[in-house]
């Protein structure tokens, strides 16, 4: 297919559209509040709603709450139809957000979607929009689709008590038919999310477009270390157990493991809390938590392995008694050869420098790419900030990934179509 040939993205169209969703929870310095289920997030869910319906989508909402719109694609026989290629992301945000993080993805998908239909194009696959549930809290909407739930309702309660069945009722969900949210890879032929980087990767080295290799895996750890509270000035310094000198030197330990270990992994120590806390008296208890991400699951692993050896000879020698339990274990998932190959060939065609990247931040994608071919493109994000009211990324370079999205949709289409 000549992509040279093929309609472009209306950028004013995509910005506008921005900028109307961003206006549902907008507050005063600039940023966007609207949590999942709130009464902001169901505005916002009407408004995306109503675009689809005018790009000819058909509107299903499954019973995890997803907004599912659907553009059908060529009739390729009476007795066989193809599985949807798919993209999408969440509208919902975190306390104080950006109005690109998540939004971005669905907005361009509707807009591609509304190009093809200006155009007269269908693809032979059919085409979703997908408006995940709860992407910032619970990550409810694609772990479901994924079939990856868990059955435990009070799990995904609210932490204001809201239990998760009357939240799903507001958005037209039914938790007692949870499970059946499940879909698999002859429904999704293959699922691809633009979403801006979160991170200063791009910008660093001044190109607008990320092909994502994969989405890390997250292992967290609550460390529990406990010493012996005493006097800072009668207890001599060989005589004590210092929970906070023992936890220092884990800190410094998960920092060198991760500087010095060949990979691109990233490990950090993000909270301690130590008890009791006072400034004379010699730290009885700490408690801190470790965050390790990468994309391999086998190099997670090893480097667990090594830190627990090191935090073993850092309780001898402190005389400390520390214990380990895991507290999260998200499995990595890597994104398609074929869709990786096809996004690298539109930059090329397209003229656009690009470079590849895992993303080590979760996604609506890591659990899709669970069942079914995954890709995700990246566009920069100023200075590298997201989840903040200063989030920014240029109309140039939102309209620049939406056109590399809709251009893989249209070569992707041709590919698997033979």
């Amino acid at each position: 297919m000549n992509v040279a040939a093929i309609p472009t993205i209306n950028s004013d169209r995509l910005q506008d559209a921005i900028h109307q969703l961003a206006s549902i929870g907008a507050l005063p310095n600039g940023g966007v509040c609207r949590l999942a289920f709130s009464d902001e997030d169901l505005q916002a869910r009407k408004l995306v709603e109503f675009w689809m319906m005018e790009a000819g989508m058909d509107i299903h909402i499954d019973v995890a709450g997803n907004i599912i719109g659907r553009y059908a694609g060529k009739s390729i026989s009476k007795s066989t139809s193809m599985g949807a290629f798919a993209t999408g992301s969440h509208i919902d945000t975190v306390t104080v957000g950006g109005i690109y993080d998540g939004c971005l993805g669905v907005l361009a998908g509707i807009e591609v979607v509304r190009v093809l239909k200006e155009n007269s194009i269908r693809l032979n696959h059919p085409l979703e929009v997908i408006v995940f549930t709860d992407e910032e809290r619970s990550v409810i909407g694609s772990k479901a689709m994924a079939g990856k739930i868990l059955e435990q309702a009070n799990y995904y309660s609210r932490l204001d008590g809201t239990s998760i069945q009357s939240c799903l009722e507001k958005i037209g969900g039914d938790w007692s038919k949870i499970q059946t949210a499940k879909r698999d890879k002859s429904e999704i032929a293959a699922f691809i999310e633009l979403h801006v980087e979160q991170g200063g990767v791009l910008e660093h080295l001044n190109l607008p477009i990320g092909i994502v290799t994969g989405v890390v895996g997250q292992y967290r750890f609550a460390v529990n270390i406990t010493g012996r509270a005493n006097h800072a000035g009668t207890t001599p310094m060989n005589m004590r157990k210092d929970a906070l000198v023992a936890a220092s030197q884990i800190v410094l330990a998960v920092n060198k493991i991760a500087v010095e270990t060949p990979g691109e992994q990233v490990a950090t120590v993000g909270y301690l809390n130590v008890s009791p806390n006072a400034t004379n008296t010699v730290p009885g208890n700490v408690d801190l938590r470790i965050d390790i991400r990468d994309l391999s699951e086998e190099h997670l692993e090893n480097l667990i392995t090594k830190i627990r050896n090191e935090i073993t000879a850092i309780g001898m020698k402190t005389k400390t008694e520390i214990t380990i339990q895991q507290t999260l274990h998200i499995k990595p998932t890597l994104a398609a050869p074929k869709i990786i190959h096809t996004i690298k060939e539109v930059c090329q065609q397209l003229n656009i420098n690009s470079t590849q990247l895992p993303s080590r931040a979760g996604h609506d994608a890591q659990e899709i790419g669970r069942i079914t071919d995954m890709g995700m493109i990246f566009i920069p994000s100023r200075g590298g900030i997201s989840h903040a009211a200063d989030e920014y990324t240029s109309p140039e370079e939102c309209t620049l990934g939406a056109n590399v999205l809709l251009q893989t949709f249209l070569q992707l289409d041709d590919i698997l179509s033979d």
